[in-house]
Formats: structure tokens, C-alpha cells, sequence
């Protein structure tokens, strides 16, 4: 990978005046060494196309998004959740199983794409919450969104939803802001509203507006149902930017990123990007391997450790004299 493949494409105001008016707290200059959070509210307010954000859930999902060049990541719950503890995504993974994943991921490269992960609803109460705040943080998360579902939460694309009253969301979001602020943080927080289901576009609107008003950074309505509704939540919320959660499949209709981009959303995530084609990899290679006996794979072992950092660990045995390589690899 070519050394500056993980340097976003920041464009400059007086040569792209096309740049929409974004509110977000966020540096002037873009400063490659700042903390991953930093580096995000810059691109989220600067950047002159949208953020688009594979979703990773676990070492190597997150290694092949950064050996391609992503600017961003996400950690995606429903990933987490499968993958650490073969569980649907129906808030069985806890804090504990969220942030030990996103330190992992977040710290394969400190000064690669920055990450944005799931934080369903925080785990608890307010001081719980703060909890999950300050432990994303010190993990080195950039960003994460944050839900008004009951505790006893599901996929944002599975029907059945239930939502807390607006007051008992609104106080996730305080304890956020208090904490970030204690911290003197500049991790995003995005605001989440699954209330669509249950208590119509109106309703998540209002919701988003009192998170925005609350010193949320962005916000997400998750589950729209057409794109002229998710063109109309980025209307009525502008300049504060959107996030757009693009699952193919789920309930929502399928938006491109340029089409998100002119909406006027900042980011785009993609939460199955990488456990639904693994899935069909994984399944179809099992079958012909309990049919033939064989995985029919062409991948070398020397392949995937390549992705994971093996050049990386050559570079680090040899500057501190070490001779685990020398024999060759």
C-alpha cells in the first residue's frame, strides 16, 4: 500500500467553495499526528465528498479496510456480536465485549483511519454510561453513536422496536457531553434515533433536535423508509451533519454515497460491508470442503499474515537488533 493511502483527501475551502456549511466543532488545519477524534471532526467538517466507513468487526476485517485505503472505519454492533459471541444482535454484547473489540481495532494503526463504533444505549443508566464514554475513549475511538432504545435492544433494521421516552434519551446524551467534557475529549458523539417505527419521522426529528441542542456533534435516523425521508431529515437538520447507515437488505432503501453526498450527509456507514460476504465465503467454502474434502482456496498463508502487519513486525525485530527473521519468512 502506498504510504499515504491513509491521508484523507481534505479539500481546501477557496478551491472547492462547493463545501456545505458544517456545524461541528473542528480544528482549522488538518494535523495527520492528531488523536484519531480530531482528525475525524476535521474531515467531517472539511472534507469536499462524504466519509464512507466500512463496517469491520474484528482484526482482519479492520486490517483489509485499512490495506485498501479506507479514511474511516466502523465497528459495527451487529459484526461484534457474531463474531465475539456467535449471538444475534439483540443487546446481548455489553460494554466489556464492545470496547475491548474497538481498542483492538482502533489501535492496529493509531494514525490510520479513524473509528466510529456502536455504542447501542450505552449499557445503563447515566453513570454507566459515562463509564462507556470514558472507556471508548481511552481506547482510542474517534466516534460513536448512541441509541434511544430500551435497554433490551435489536438490530436497527429488525422490526419490534421500543424506544424510551424522549427525556430518558435525552439524559444518555447529557451524561455523554459532561463526561466528554471532564475528559476534555474530542471523541464524536453521534446521536441515534430508532423511533420510527414506533413513533413516526416527526417524532425523530424532534429527538435529533433536542441531541443537537444538547451539544451532540451528528446524528442518525436509523430505519428510514424512503430516500425522500432521509433527503428530509439532512433538510431539516442542516448545518448539524447526518450519518447515513446504508444496510443493504434492510429496511432501508439502498442510497449510494454520492446520493447520501448531495442529500448533504457528512458520512456514510456500511455495518454489513464485511460479515455478509464473509458469510457467503465462509458457508459456500465448508460445503465444497464437506463435499470434496478440499477449501479450494488460492489465498497463502503468507497472504493474510501480509495484511496483518507481517512487514510491519520485520521493520520493529530489525531496528531493535532482533534476528527472529533472518532465516527468511
Amino acid at each position: 500500500m502506498k504510504p499515504d493511502a491513509l491521508v484523507p483527501e481534505i479539500c481546501v475551502q477557496h478551491e472547492t467553495p462547493a463545501i456545505p456549511l458544517v456545524d461541528i466543532r473542528a480544528p482549522d488545519v488538518y494535523d495527520p499526528l492528531a488523536p484519531a477524534a480530531t482528525r475525524l471532526r476535521y474531515m467531517v467538517k472539511n472534507s469536499d465528498h462524504i466519509i464512507k466507513c466500512p463496517g469491520v468487526y474484528d482484526g482482519l476485517s479492520a486490517r483489509i479496510a485499512i490495506d485498501v485505503g479506507f479514511e474511516g472505519m466502523y465497528m459495527t454492533g451487529a459484526g461484534t456480536t457474531a463474531s465475539r459471541l456467535g449471538q444475534a444482535d439483540l443487546g446481548i454484547a455489553q460494554l466489556h465485549d464492545m470496547r475491548t473489540n474497538a481498542e483492538m481495532i482502533a489501535n492496529l494503526r493509531p494514525d490510520g483511519p479513524p473509528l466510529i463504533a456502536d455504542m447501542d444505549t450505552g449499557y445503563g443508566g447515566p453513570l454507566v454510561i459515562a463509564k462507556s464514554l470514558q472507556q471508548y475513549h481511552l481506547a482510542g475511538v474517534a466516534g460513536f453513536h448512541i441509541e434511544d432504545q430500551i435497554m433490551n435492544k435489536r438490530c436497527g433494521h429488525l422490526a419490534g422496536k421500543e424506544v424510551v421516552d424522549v427525556e430518558t434519551y435525552i439524559q444518555r446524551i447529557k451524561a455523554c457531553i459532561v463526561v466528554r467534557r471532564q475528559l476534555r475529549s474530542d471523541i464524536v458523539i453521534i446521536a441515534r434515533t430508532d423511533a420510527l417505527q414506533s413513533k413516526g419521522f416527526d417524532d425523530c426529528i424532534e429527538r435529533l433536535k433536542r441531541a443537537r441542542a444538547e451539544g451532540a456533534d451528528m446524528g442518525i435516523l436509523e430505519g428510514v423508509k424512503t430516500k425522500e425521508q432521509a433527503a428530509l431529515a439532512a433538510k431539516l437538520l442542516a448545518p448539524w451533519p447526518l450519518c447515513y447507515n446504508s444496510v443493504e437488505n434492510g429496511h432501508s432503501p439502498l442510497i449510494t454515497a454520492q446520493e447520501a453526498h448531495n442529500m448533504g450527509y457528512r458520512v456514510i456507514i456500511y455495518s454489513f460491508a464485511s460479515i455478509s460476504p464473509a458469510y457467503v465465503a465462509i458457508k459456500s467454502t465448508f460445503e465444497w470442503l464437506r463435499e470434496t474434502g478440499m477449501t479450494g482456496s488460492s489465498v497463502t498463508p503468507k497472504t493474510i499474515f501480509n495484511v496483518c502487519g507481517l512487514a510491519e513486525s520485520i521493520v520493529i525485530d530489525e531496528a531493535s537488533g532482533g534476528t527472529a527473521f533472518a532465516k527468511g519468512v
